[in-house]
Order: structure tokens, then sequence, then C-alpha cells
């Protein structure tokens, strides 16, 4: 680690995650104003969206087995040449097919900051992974707050949607100026064998981790990319709701450690899925300003679900490396890729059926939104039974974490 600059790489990852992040909230703050320039359908939307969540773990996987040979740098730079390519593709998309193809290199360049990232970040601090991994992702939620907060007051200055996509070049602008000639660490925590690395994940702990990972994300990240959609007609603004939501889950992960070590990775796992379960209970049953009330709720139990999957694998598997640490996300993002152009498709035959129903205006789009919601709901209630399991199982085998 001599003459690696470790603050200025966290620093320069959380950038790169803000705009990660960014991209995701954004994209939710202008899927009506898409909806309209392009005349696209939700189910059309959804394949849309679902293009960011299949780049990135496409370039999760990818940055995974090259990570031990190219290292973070590489990887880092190729996040900024997706992130630039993506952005300025999506200012000029003339329809659905740009759009997936803009979203795709967005989605990919997500991926890669990830893929570099997680691993450069343990790297960095080996002994204290978990903690600095929670930290590092406090800037996914604390992004979204940024992004919500800028669609909105953007949107309500009738800015289009091109000014919102543009202002995210900025950060990325930044990050990139961060990493220019820095020094980056070597791979001296994780297993630099890749071969070894994939090996180690053909366990049945990785296996259920992994599917366990596709439900913590789609729980997270697939009711938060349709929140305007879903939540947006009960009374409250959705990005709003989006900023509160981000904004509780950045302030949890920041004061992360002490949660970790007193509750460790998998009690905090278990407790997240039962608070998460009911605060989306609470959701389907509130609406004007106590819906409000039950985002937090619902943001206090998806907190932490994503960076300890990652520091779950990071302490307890150590052997699958820095592939190992991309797969597991590349699993979230991949579950998500899948579930995105299903929720459009809830939303769509909900709004047939409020139609066929006789309602009208935002009486469908409230409808469509409690039946979404209804079948995300599942999600996190399953994790209860799995995360029960992961908890009782691990305390009969007294797993520790590797050091």
């Amino acid at each position: 680690m001599d003459n690696v600059n470790k603050n200025r790489l966290f620093f320069a990852s959380c950038v790169a995650l803000t705009v990660t992040a960014m991209t995701f909230s954004i994209r939710a703050g202008i899927l009506n104003q898409l909806n309209v320039d392009f005349g696209l359908t939700d189910t059309q939307l959804g394949w849309v969206n679902s293009m960011a969540f299949f780049g990135f773990p496409i370039a999760m996987i990818v940055g995974g087995v090259l990570y031990n040979s190219v290292g973070p740098r590489k990887l880092m730079w190729v996040a900024f040449i997706g992130h630039l390519l993506g952005l300025v593709l999506t200012i000029f998309a003339g329809g659905f097919w740009g759009l997936i193809i803009s979203t795709f290199c967005i989605g990919f360049a997500n991926g890669a900051v990830e893929a570099a990232c997680n691993p450069m970040i343990a790297d960095m601090y080996p002994d204290n992974k978990t903690t600095m991994l929670n930290k590092f992702h406090v800037w996914f939620p604390g992004g979204i707050v940024i992004g919500a907060l800028v669609s909105k007051f953007m949107t309500g200055a009738d800015l289009s949607w091109q000014f919102q996509i543009a202002v995210m070049l900025i950060p990325t602008i930044i990050y990139a100026f961060l990493i220019f000639g820095q020094k980056f660490p070597e791979s001296e925590d994780l297993s630099a064998d890749t071969a070894e690395n994939a090996k180690s994940m053909l366990t049945p702990l990785f296996i259920f981790m992994a599917i366990c990972m596709t439900m913590t994300a789609t729980s997270e990240l697939g009711t938060q990319q349709w929140v305007e959609k879903i939540l947006g007609n009960q009374g409250a603004n959705g990005m709003l709701i989006l900023a509160l939501w981000a904004g509780i889950m950045a302030v949890g992960r920041f004061f992360a450690g002490p949660i970790i070590h007193k509750f460790n990775p998998v009690g905090v796992l278990w407790g997240s899925a039962i608070i998460s379960t009911i605060g989306i209970f609470l959701l389907l049953n509130t609406s004007g300003s106590m819906t409000y009330l039950a985002t937090a709720v619902f943001a206090i139990g998806l907190t932490y679900f994503w960076p300890t999957m990652i520091g779950f694998v990071g302490e307890y598997l150590p052997k699958t490396g820095a592939l190992g640490m991309s797969i597991i996300g590349g699993f979230g993002m991949f579950g998500v890729s899948l579930w995105n152009p299903v929720i459009g498709g809830w939303l769509d035959k909900a709004k047939e059926t409020a139609i066929g129903l006789g309602m009208k205006g935002e009486e469908i789009d409230f409808f469509a939104g409690q039946k979404a919601l209804d079948n995300l709901a599942w999600f996190p209630a399953a994790l209860i039974v799995l995360f029960g399991i992961l908890y009782f199982y691990m305390r009969s085998r007294d797993f520790k974490p590797v050091e």
C-alpha cells in the first residue's frame, strides 16, 4: 500500500457510486416524460430500465474475472468511458432503441464501478471490510437523494429530461479527475487466483447467498426504480418519497459499524427482512402524509441489504475473492433486470383491470401501484424465512469471519 492515497481513492469511489445512484433516481424521475415524449408503455419502460440492470451484472462478471489481472485502475477508466458514452447517447436518443442502447452503456459503467471499488476497498481496509463497504455504499442512497432532488426541482422548473441527464456529467468528470495519475493498490487480502476464486463459489452457501441477493436487490431497486409509478399517486410526491427513503439509507449505512458488530452480518440481514416486510405492509395500507412514515420504515429495512450481502462474502467466503464479490452483486442486478419488465407488465395489466372496473384518472394509477406493490411484498417476506434459516445454520456451524 506504499504511495497509495487511500483517502483520495475512497473519495473517488464514492463520487463514482454517486453517479451510479443518480442514474437510477433521475431515470425514475423522468419515466413519465419518456412515456409522453416517446409514447412508450410501462412494459417498454420496463425493458429500458432492465438494460441498466442487465449491463450491470455483465460488467461485474467481466470485471470480477479480470480484476486480478488488470486491477482496479483500468476498470475505473472503463466505468468513466461507459458513463460518458451512455449519458451522451441518452441525451440524443431518438426513441425506444436509442434508450435501450444508451441505458445498457450506463448500466455497464455502473457495474464496472462496483467491480473495481468493492474489492479495492476490501484490499485497502482488510481489517474493517464490512464497515468500510457500508460507508462506501452510503453514497448509493446519497446519490439517490441528490438525483431525486435534482429531478424534482428541474421537472418543477419545466426543464427537459435531457438537462437532468446532462447534470450527471459533472460528477462523472470529477471522479475521472480524482483517479487520474493515482497509484492503485495491488490485491493483497483477496486471493489472486481467479480459477480458485471460481471454484470456491461452487458451494451451497455461496449459491444460497446469490439467490437471496436477487431478492434483496429486487426488494430495494425494483421498488425504487418504479417509485413514481407505484407510490406517486398515494397523496405524496414520488421524488420526495425517494429522497426520504435514500436519505434514511445513507445515514444508516454511515453508522453501520456498531450495528454490524453487535448483531453480526447474518443477524442484520434477518432483521432487515423483517423490518422491510413490515414497511411494505404499511405502504399497502396507508396514503397521504402517512406514506412518508411507511416509507421510512421500509427504508430502514432495506438499508443494510446490499453492502452486508457483499461484506458477508468478503468475510465468510474470502476465497471467492474479487470475483465472488462481483458475482454476488451481479446476481442482484441480473435479478432486477429480469423483474423490471415484469413490474411494468403488472402496472399495464392492473391499469386495464382498473379501466374495466370503471375507474378514471388517478384512481387507475393508484390501483395499479397498489397491485404492483402487493406483488413486490413477496420478496422481503420470503427473505424472512431464508435469512432465518441462514441464521440458525451459521450459528449451528459456529461460522466465523475468516481473517
